[in-house]
């Protein structure tokens, strides 16, 4: 049995309400759908409506395989679409053989995107699905995303950030549906983990999943650690710096991360914020320490 909102609505105030019929009323216009689902909070919350408002059997959740994400994640992306009751189908992606996303340009979405959504799309027309969305929300559209044109160009819709949906909305309205992804750390792919211009390999997409993996077994939440060639740049929230910073956490982090390679192990002071690859770009500012 799909997932569906009965009953989850009451309690809920008049604005957030109103928005999710407005989400639903997008949704139902497509007829059919496939979603772009990686797991997260948003594409989780976007399965969901659509499960909702079209029936299982005119939604197809699709999560693409790569490198660029970890096992746990694809493995939770898997448990998340059996739970909600929707069809679901993993397909190989390919952008780590395309030259023009090793090369990491500033542009680099836009390629893995074009992939993503030609994939995506092919399977649409294949199946008779009217449409494919993508989990991108109103927050979004402020930042450095060149998958958006990748999107625009191939015909892929956003119904979150169409109907006014951002994270804080999406997080509230997954709270009172009892999604598990209500409270879930935001991600990305690892390829954002490299400045632009320093080439990206599967080698050292590999070594950042492994960096990264000895945090989160520390029990730390939200995450990054920026490669920058002989030096990992960790990124964690404002708030947990002064538990890294405890002597035998911080020197099991450094001696973890060196023996993955890094000469050097720094802590960015401006602690964990998205889209800090882009500040270099002009497109987005670092906020003051303790307010990102």
């Amino acid at each position: 049995m799909a997932w569906t909102s009965v009953g989850a609505l009451s309690g809920l105030d008049e604005r957030l309400c109103g928005l999710y019929a407005d989400l639903q009323a997008r949704i139902r216009s497509l007829g059919s759908v496939v979603v772009a689902f990686s797991g997260g909070v948003d594409s989780t919350f976007l399965l969901a409506a659509a499960l909702d408002s079209l029936g299982p059997d005119r939604v197809l959740a699709v999560t693409a395989e790569s490198e660029t994400y970890v096992e746990h994640e694809r493995s939770e992306a898997i448990e998340i679409a059996r739970e909600l009751g929707a069809r679901h189908e993993l397909i190989e992606s390919g952008e780590v053989d395309l030259p023009q996303f090793q090369d990491n340009p500033p542009d680099r979405c836009y390629w893995c995107k074009q992939d993503l959504f030609g994939r995506l799309s092919a399977i649409a027309r294949e199946r008779g699905i009217a449409a494919v969305a993508d989990g991108t929300n109103r927050d979004d559209l402020g930042d450095h995303r060149p998958g958006r044109r990748a999107a625009c160009e191939m015909g892929v819709v956003s119904p979150l950030a169409e109907a006014g949906l951002g994270k804080a909305e999406i997080r509230a309205l997954s709270r009172a549906f009892a999604l598990r992804t209500a409270e879930k750390p935001s991600m990305a792919c690892l390829s954002s983990r490299f400045p632009y211009g320093e080439a990206i390999t599967r080698e050292k997409l590999d070594v950042v999943a492994r960096g990264e993996e000895l945090l989160r077994s520390l029990g730390f939440r939200q995450f990054r650690l920026r490669h920058h060639g002989t030096i990992a740049r960790i990124e964690i929230e404002p708030g947990d710096i002064p538990r890294l910073l405890d002597p035998a956490v911080r020197i099991r982090v450094a001696q973890g991360i060196r023996a993955l390679g890094f000469p050097y192990v720094t802590l960015d002071l401006l602690g964990y914020r998205t889209g800090s690859m882009n500040e270099v770009l002009g497109a987005t500012r670092p906020q003051d320490a303790g307010t990102v």
